[in-house]
């Protein structure tokens, strides 16, 4: 008998009155739906703050090649305070690269705010962000992979549509580009549908999606990394899944840990509330050595297709060198059978 049941059946008090201290001893957010709270949209003479709130940068190059980026798409730049600062493999303290974010969040000379790298570490600071303020100056904020933690804290404590995309420090191509500009630049409701194929193929290797099942659906975008998001289980820095599209995407994890974490999802009642899913790309996941594996494909099938939604995987989403833009948080249509996704509404106030 499941907890939803057991509280069901219990006569000796009321469900409701036993349900928030059950959830309460076992760890389980209480998720909420707040209002989707809008971005600025970005000024043609805007200034972007560059901010580490994970790992360390190794090579002062890289602090300069990011800099030269943020001119080149034709903004000014500022650098966060620590963003040299080292702790162990941190960005330097935790308080330190929290105060970076709080500090660019209420700095109304600081227009948007781009990531300098991911790795490990930002889920340490989201207890020491101040909501309120970032809640009071919305602004846009980019990155991917470790950044998954800010997209989803950002999400569930303020509302606010942030961007899972390229770093500072990612290769900036120009599909890369061509990304940014149409959302930030053009504003537009941009379909993320794959390329046709590489420039170099007959035939779409590279590029090509597969369908897991068929349909249409819509809902509010969330997810990110898969090993970033799984590690925030039974915090509230997770939005609220009911009716979701949510996307996924890893890098260097063998099948058993995709298998664990998609385990985590499940056990979590996440799985059972979202409207459709897409995963993107899974670099360097292949497996071990052992008595054997599962498949990517076996995954989907046993965690997926049996939640009868539409899905897909192989989306141009994750550590790869084209990647899409994504607005986490912003209400989106998934096809499965073409392959894609897009964005319903403005993205920007």
């Amino acid at each position: 008998m499941n907890k939803r049941h057991f509280l069901k059946s219990c006569t000796l008090l009321g469900a409701g009155a036993l349900l928030a201290p059950a959830a309460q001893a076992i760890g389980v957010p209480q998720q909420s739906t707040l209002a989707t709270l809008k971005p600025k949209a970005l000024p043609t003479d805007a200034t972007i703050g560059i901010a580490s709130p994970s790992a360390a940068t190794a090579e002062h190059k890289d602090i300069i090649l990011a800099q030269q980026l943020i001119k080149a798409l034709g903004y000014r730049v500022k650098l966060s305070p620590h963003i040299m600062a080292r702790r162990g493999h941190l960005a330097g303290l935790d308080q330190q690269r929290a105060d970076d974010l709080n500090g660019f969040f209420a700095d109304p000379n600081v227009d948007a705010i781009v990531c300098l790298r991911g790795g490990s570490g930002a889920a340490r600071i989201l207890p020491l962000l101040d909501y309120q303020i970032i809640k009071a100056n919305p602004k846009p904020l980019l990155g991917y992979s470790d950044i998954t933690a800010l997209h989803n804290a950002l999400l569930a404590k303020t509302g606010l549509i942030s961007f899972h995309g390229p770093n500072a420090t990612s290769q900036w191509n120009p599909f890369n580009v061509h990304q940014f500009k149409q959302l930030f630049v053009h504003r537009e409701r941009v379909l993320y549908q794959n390329l046709d194929k590489a420039d170099d193929e007959l035939v779409n290797r590279h590029y090509l999606t597969q369908t897991i099942t068929s349909g249409q659906s819509q809902g509010h975008l969330i997810g990110g990394n898969l090993s970033v998001l799984s590690a925030l289980a039974g915090s509230d820095y997770l939005p609220n899944f009911e009716g979701a599209i949510l996307f996924l995407e890893d890098i260097d994890e063998a099948p058993y840990r995709i298998d664990r974490m998609m385990s985590t999802l499940k056990l979590m009642g996440a799985l059972d509330k979202i409207n459709g899913f897409v995963f993107g790309d899974c670099n360097q996941c292949q497996p071990g050595s052992g008595y054997g594996s599962l498949t990517l494909e076996q995954i989907w099938a046993d965690y997926i297709a049996p939640l009868n939604i539409p899905a897909y995987h192989g989306a141009m989403i994750g550590h790869i060198d084209r990647q899409f833009i994504l607005p986490v948080g912003a209400q989106v249509k998934l096809d499965a059978d073409q392959g894609s996704i897009r964005v319903l509404e403005e993205v920007f106030s």
